[in-house]
């Protein structure tokens, strides 16, 4: 039995294509031509803002309607927001699904055709590319991300360095960029070499007899010499650098999402996602979420999702999700991580499936339901979040529900047993 198919026009009257380099764009244009078949126009443009202008004005010329180009690293970019600007529908797609035919010579002109002519019918779906207010939100967070990264990876030199000299105060003090430790540390870079002396900058628990004693041995190092003072110093004055562009930068983050407060303060109330992780989402996702029919697309897209793969009626593969935005990946694995120390229904959930299945894919399984979740308030501007509670398994589960399995497990095997008797 034969059903329609939504397939919708086969054919694009008017449409480009762009392979894009760093210092050359190659366009084709295919338009109809004056015997009824399709005629194509390649030519190369210089990617200065003067010269895509020109490629700009030359469509605009032919009525295309329909710009498609790859996404290739960055280098997108600037073509896409100055057609974006005058106008025009434009689509980033993916480099997997535009693949040129294998035994093909492959040239920038013959790889612009091929996307040209695999657009004009329609065989391909546009990527996400967000609106700009979200655009400017999302350079920020991911910027600040490669700034903790930074500081982490310069923090972890200052340990080794430590731990080079023989000063062990990292085994005494949890982090040693606390206010005592930043105040030992700038007392040995300073020339400070009485352990005694440095023990006393402790503040806090630090300062508890047993504490003292332990940072007085810890600091006991033959091996610290000018050398190391200057490579503590150094690293010192990048870490405290860093701490103050990150908070410039999360004072810009913090202006750009006045707009969207009242989605901010929607995922705050989620366990686990506080206002640093929630900026991080929305900058990923955005907050229209018509772009996603169902939460189960968004999951998709995010790959929060099994990748099916079936052939001959079998299924094929371990169900892996696929790689996906790791800026958006890594906001909702912490998320989950510091839902899991929650007494609510994700911590619950992200525990139960931990002890089954490992915490990897605990961390999976509690991000999809963030995202579940996060789809619908962005959805309905009145929804609220509402916790189910950790003993909604509990709730959920009847008591009785394991003597009905075991009863109809002994019906099926031809045994007479009646709810009655074996209660």
């Amino acid at each position: 039995m034969y059903e329609e198919a939504d397939d919708g026009e086969v054919v694009v009257a008017r449409v480009a294509a762009l392979d894009v380099g760093k210092a050359e764009v190659v366009a084709c244009v295919r338009i109809p031509g004056e015997s009824g078949r399709r005629v194509q126009e390649i030519q190369s443009y210089s990617t200065m803002t003067g010269s895509l202008l020109a490629m700009c004005d030359h469509f605009r010329c032919e009525q295309v309607s329909l710009v498609v180009m790859e996404a290739t690293g960055d280098y997108w970019k600037a073509p896409f927001y100055l057609l974006e600007q005058a106008g025009f529908t434009v689509w980033v797609v993916n480099a997997r699904d535009v693949k040129h035919l294998p035994g093909r010579a492959k040239t920038d002109k013959l790889d612009a055709a091929w996307l040209c002519k695999v657009a004009e019918r329609k065989m391909l779906r546009p990527s996400f590319v967000p609106p700009a207010p979200i655009r400017v939100l999302r350079d920020l967070t991911r910027y600040r991300v490669d700034l903790i990264t930074a500081r982490t990876a310069e923090k972890q030199r200052v340990e080794k360095v430590l731990d080079t000299a023989g000063v062990k105060v990292s085994v005494v003090a949890s982090d040693i960029f606390g206010v005592s430790g930043r105040a030992m540390l700038h007392a040995l870079i300073d020339g400070q070499r009485d352990p005694k002396a440095l023990a006393e900058l402790a503040k806090g628990s630090l300062r508890g007899s047993a504490k003292r004693a332990a940072l007085e041995e810890a600091f006991t190092a033959r091996f610290f010499t000018d050398h190391h003072a200057f490579l503590l110093a150094t690293m010192m004055s990048r870490v405290e650098r860093l701490d103050a562009d990150i908070a410039a930068v999360e004072a810009r983050i913090e202006a750009e999402l006045v707009p969207f407060a009242d989605q901010v303060a929607s995922l705050d109330e989620i366990p686990g996602i506080g206002r640093h992780a929630a900026a991080a989402i929305i900058a990923e996702i955005g907050v229209d979420m018509s772009r996603f029919p169902t939460a189960g697309h968004l999951c998709s897209w995010a790959r929060y999702a099994p990748v099916i793969s079936q052939s001959a009626g079998k299924s094929h593969g371990k169900n892996a999700t696929g790689k996906g935005d790791r800026y958006l990946a890594r906001a909702l694995g912490d998320a989950a991580v510091n839902a899991a120390r929650t007494h609510t229904f994700l911590g619950e959930r992200y525990r139960r499936l931990a002890r089954r299945r490992g915490k990897l894919r605990a961390n999976v399984a509690v991000g999809r339901s963030m995202l579940v979740i996060i789809w619908h308030l962005l959805s309905d501007p009145q929804a609220r979040f509402n916790d189910l509670g950790p003993d909604y398994y509990e709730q959920r589960i009847r008591p009785d529900r394991r003597r009905d399995n075991h009863v109809r497990a002994l019906q099926q095997l031809g045994y007479y047993v009646t709810l009655e008797a074996a209660a």
